[in-house]
């Protein structure tokens, strides 16, 4: 059975990571980190797997993952291919992003969210060995990620690997998501807890403070900042989930959202960015500038509209991918009622009364 709560902070992150790339607000990146938090839900989730299905879970993993990227490639690989991009061997990078795939000037920008699956590529094919390690020195594996990115912060580890980056980055947070999973983070006391949480927290605003990046503290721009923060956020956010949140569901638009934005997470996610940028120079025809707050508001609005639709016309892969029902909005189709089975009464024996059989 799903919890609701974790279906909830990853529909708020989707429309955070949403929302930030419209606005570039750097504050909402403070304020929920949201892809440290995603890759923490899908580190908990691909525990889960490999606990059912052992190391084939990658391939089913996998197998989810890839075919929402494909449907995006065959609309703008084309397109970039029309418009400027070379073909070379690496065009096949876009079936199976093991590093980033090549695009032309425009594709990198509406196609830049492709990091997310590259990483979460890795993350994936990694998990069988990270999960055994875990498993038998949790507290070392875990730390692993963020020594790593200590190294490469301090200049002692020299690396143009974005993927090598972002284990660093990100990898952490999975690993949070595998404690998470084990149960580890709700056994431990609070007393520990949140003491951890707030010197995390601490050590990474005090980063965050004395080394802003070109767009002041907005956490991408600054990694180690980035890590340590979000660390603290989800020991306190996920490392304290409630086992259920049946709240979610009582308000119906509420839970019909989640369950779409849970059932369609890679379409939302990959076909957003396009539409930022698309939208983009109607900035400048219609007289706002890029801080004008209906301005901001229109764009946000007509950016989730336009996903809305792309995601009523192809989100019915994530449902093939996942081998379930093709669905146009999931959730709409109601439970089908069990029938009442008649309940026939049992002969009586002959001269058995009545009165003296016990009710059920």
């Amino acid at each position: 059975m799903r919890n609701r709560y974790l279906d909830l902070l990853r529909f708020l992150a989707i429309v955070r990571v949403v929302v930030y790339h419209v606005t570039g607000l750097a504050s909402l990146t403070l304020v929920f980190p949201a892809m440290s938090v995603m890759f923490a839900l899908a580190g908990s989730l691909m525990a889960a797997s490999l606990d059912r299905s052992g190391v084939p879970a990658v391939g089913r993993r996998l197998r989810r993952l890839l075919p929402s990227l494909w449907v995006v490639a065959v609309v703008f690989v084309p397109a970039m291919l029309l418009t400027g991009l070379e073909f070379t061997p690496r065009v096949v990078l876009w079936l199976f992003p093991i590093t980033d795939p090549p695009a032309n000037y425009w594709g990198a920008l509406a196609l830049s969210p492709i990091w997310y699956l590259r990483d979460y590529l890795w993350f994936v094919l990694a998990s069988p060995v990270a999960l055994w390690l875990f498993r038998r020195a949790p507290l070392p594996t875990l730390v692993a990620p963020y020594l790593l990115l200590v190294a490469i912060e301090a200049g002692l580890l020299t690396t143009t690997s974005a993927a090598v980056r972002d284990f660093g980055l990100y990898f952490g947070a999975w690993l949070l998501g595998f404690a998470h999973h084990d149960g580890l983070l709700r056994r431990l006391a609070g007393r520990v807890l949140v003491p951890v949480a707030l010197l995390l927290a601490g050590a990474g605003a005090g980063w965050i403070l004395t080394h802003p990046g070109p767009r002041g503290y907005d956490l991408n721009d600054i990694p180690l900042g980035n890590a340590l923060w979000s660390a603290a956020f989800i020991l306190l956010v996920i490392g304290r989930a409630p086992t259920a949140a049946a709240w979610v569901d009582r308000n119906r638009i509420v839970s019909r959202l989640v369950t779409v934005a849970n059932r369609r997470a890679l379409t939302i996610y990959l076909w957003h960015m396009p539409f930022v940028v698309a939208l983009t120079p109607l900035v400048g025809l219609v007289g706002w500038s890029t801080r004008d707050p209906w301005g901001l508001a229109i764009r946000v609005v007509l950016v989730f509209l336009l996903v809305g639709v792309v995601t009523l016309l192809v989100g019915w892969v994530e449902d093939v991918a996942a081998r379930r029902r093709p669905e146009l909005v999931p959730g709409r189709r109601p439970a089908r009622p069990v029938p009442a089975t008649p309940v026939v009464p049992a002969p009586r024996a002959a001269g058995t009364d009545t009165a003296g059989i016990r009710a059920r």
